[in-house]
């Protein structure tokens, strides 16, 4: 289990904003991940992706890591954010966007 942490931890470390998701940015294999996908679009960063499905290790170790039972997780800065329901809600609100401004994220042109 430390090695699966370990990943994830350089997965989230070494990126701005990723993804944990089922499926890809072009192809989400659920109505969840989707709507991720959509929101982290129309917000206008750029993100890394990791399709869990792809690997089950990670798909398993993710929810350990986070201690949050549900996939897609978003993390920004090393951070866990949400799912995709903490995410629509923060994206109504302005609050994602603002999470990314406060971060020095620029949205991409």
């Amino acid at each position: 289990m430390a090695d699966i942490n370990e990943r994830i931890s350089t997965l989230v470390g070494e990126n701005d904003v990723v993804l944990f998701m089922k499926g890809t940015p072009l192809f989400p294999q659920c109505g969840f991940s989707s709507r991720a996908v959509a929101i982290l679009d129309h917000v206008g960063v750029g993100y890394e992706s990791v399709d869990v499905l792809q690997d089950m290790e990670i798909r398993q170790g993710i929810k350990t890591f986070s201690d949050w039972p549900t996939i897609p997780q978003l993390y920004v800065k090393g951070e866990f954010v949400g799912g995709s329901d903490i995410m629509m809600e923060m994206f109504e609100a302005g609050e994602l966007k603002q999470l990314m401004d406060d971060s020095g994220i620029a949205a991409q042109a």
